[in-house]
């Protein structure tokens, strides 16, 4: 039999398991609800009183009111900021937990205190400064009722229940958020499952690619007894589906679920190494700096087409993302055009990274005009995926010499998890400033409907600014279609999208 242990995120208490609890207990499970020091309401405590600590300490109670000789398995849940209190607990009773489980939340790190997990970039900021200020004291408000969205999706949560949230949602400590996690190690031998919810933007086929990028601080994601699970709603399961919730704990405390393939696992390559579908000339690179240029024969100077790729990419991936099989074909097809095809490698490691990776392209473009192989008042600048997101500045501001925008599956607004509220990194409110500079964009038909709703929306502002937008649809292609659909669904599509890119550039 299982104890389900299970500690909510910030402003939140027990209330909001209410109904998983009952679900889980129905199944013949045993289920409590941690109420954390000072979130209960009805019992304010002292701010100054209420920390990190306080809350490791309350689920540490929880754990030991389970009598050890019951033969009763302990599945401790953490949702949002609860996995801190979580895992804190579960390091100090290793022996006591049966599974830990990460519900719609970050992977904590030890010395990291849980401020660096609150999503909203902007208010981690401001808490930040107030952290080094020494103001450490006080408490956090709740969001009000139209506020939510800032720390999460609250797709698939009713009116009813988002206005319980809100009555009971209690003031954060902020002592809770500044003090650093502390773990001696031990809870590294616990089991674990992540349960992400897809609406808030994370998917298990994302985790897979970022484990992928081999970058090693990654690689335990892929160990045996770490196992996912994928729920199609927002960042609040307990209140938008607990039958489904209660399901997957059940079947992730009998350790089922997808379990990710390692890095440099030979029985297939990663998505993002497997060969370009088209056939390019093998010409060879000329690295300058974070930027490769592939240089046609002949006399130039030559327009160029600019490959920038999405993320994030972590800091340790490997090979780094210019050398990556899709970013190279599309520069060496640029090339057999009689254009300079150009990648290059952007620090957007981290969802905070944005601005710091605006400035690396912005760099590298600067350098790839003054080549004098290229022509500088031809540009072309092509985005992918999470890159979608660069676009911004560009149609926002659009060079004379750049001639053409183009974009292949690319996220064209902030996913709710991201935490850019007011972020400039908006493309959809930024192409009614583009102007007369093409757009060409690849959209992919089958793709995670959370960033289809962010080309959804980008489409329908294109349309009423009247921007020059062109379409190529993939119809049944995925995120990533080059490398992982078949390669006669996508040949047409590249070819076209190709060809436009090099019109605008010679036109």
């Amino acid at each position: 039999m299982q104890v389900f242990i299970m500690v909510a995120g910030v402003f939140t208490g027990a209330h909001v398991w209410q109904e998983t609890a009952e679900r889980l207990v129905t199944a013949g499970s045993a289920a409590h609800a941690v109420q954390l020091t000072g979130l209960d309401p009805a019992r304010p405590a002292t701010p100054s009183h209420v920390n990190l600590e306080t809350h490791i300490e309350d689920v540490i109670a929880a754990i030991d009111a389970v009598n050890a000789t019951s033969g009763q398995e302990i599945v401790l849940v953490g949702h949002d900021y609860g996995i801190h209190p979580v895992l804190g607990a579960a390091d100090r009773r290793a022996e006591r937990v049966a599974r830990v489980v990460y519900l719609d939340c970050g992977m904590p790190q030890n010395g990291v205190p849980p401020l660096a997990a609150v999503p909203d970039q902007a208010l981690r900021a401001q808490l930040a400064e107030r952290a080094e200020a020494g103001e450490r004291e006080g408490v956090l408000a709740p969001p009000g009722l139209d506020e939510w969205g800032r720390w999460g999706s609250t797709a698939g949560v009713g009116e009813a229940a988002l206005e319980r949230l809100t009555a009971l949602a209690a003031p954060q400590p902020l002592g809770t958020l500044f003090q650093p996690l502390r773990l001696n190690g031990a809870v590294a031998a616990v089991p674990v499952t992540g349960v992400l919810c897809a609406r808030n933007g994370a998917r298990i086929d994302l985790v897979q690619r970022l484990v992928d990028f081999g970058d090693p601080a990654l690689a335990a994601l892929a160990q045996p007894q770490v196992t996912f699970f994928e729920l199609p709603t927002g960042h609040w399961p307990m209140l938008s589906c607990p039958d489904a919730l209660a399901e997957v704990l059940l079947r992730a405390a009998a350790g089922e679920g997808h379990r990710l393939r390692p890095a440099g696992d030979d029985a297939q390559a990663p998505a993002h190494l497997r060969p370009f579908p088209l056939d390019v000339p093998a010409l060879p690179r000329d690295r300058q700096g974070h930027v490769d240029l592939y240089v046609p024969d002949g006399d130039g100077p030559r327009p160029a087409v600019v490959f920038v790729h999405g993320g994030p990419v972590p800091a340790g991936a490997r090979p780094r993302p210019r050398e990556w099989p899709t970013l190279v074909g599309y520069a060496r097809l640029a090339a057999a055009a009689g254009m300079v095809g150009v990648t290059l490698d952007h620090r957007l490691h981290d969802i905070a990274d944005y601005d710091r990776a605006a400035a690396d392209i912005a760099a590298a473009v600067e350098l790839v005009r003054a080549d004098t192989r290229v022509d500088s008042d031809r540009i072309a600048l092509w985005f992918f995926s999470g890159g979608g997101l660069l676009t911004t500045d560009w149609l926002a501001r659009p060079p004379a010499w750049l001639r053409c925008l183009a974009a292949s599956y690319p996220i064209l607004a902030p996913l709710p998890a991201w935490g850019m509220a007011g972020s400039r990194f908006h493309p959809a409110k930024a192409v009614d400033q583009a102007g007369s500079l093409p757009v060409v964009l690849l959209r992919a038909g089958r793709e995670a409907p959370e960033i289809a709703a962010t080309v959804d929306a980008f489409v329908r502002a294109a349309e009423e600014c009247a921007a020059r937008l062109e379409l190529v649809d993939v119809p049944n292609g995925h995120h990533g279609f080059e490398t992982i659909d078949p390669p006669e669904e996508t040949r047409p599509a590249l070819e076209r999208a190709m060809r436009s890119v090099v019109a605008h550039l010679t036109g």
